[in-house]
């Protein structure tokens, strides 16, 4: 397998990963809005706390997305 090929196909993976935590993302934020009154407190903290890590990871896997097209750039 080429050296381009390898790259293409690490991408198509990170954007699969980068697909499935933007969903729960939407999903988790969706729940914290609907439930901010009537749930229990700490499990909404622990879902707010949740949203933010998995933003985070996004960001990563976001940026790693953007070396690997720029990577595929100077190949």
């Amino acid at each position: 397998m080429s050296e381009l090929d390898r790259v293409k196909e690490q991408l198509v993976y990170l954007r699969f990963w980068l697909g499935i935590m933007v969903a729960t993302e939407i999903a988790l934020v969706g729940w914290l809005i609907s439930t901010a009154i009537g749930a229990n407190a700490t499990l909404w903290f622990m879902g707010a706390f949740g949203a933010v890590m998995l933003a985070v990871g996004i960001f990563l896997v976001h940026r790693q997305v953007e070396r690997r097209i720029d990577h595929i750039g100077k190949l």
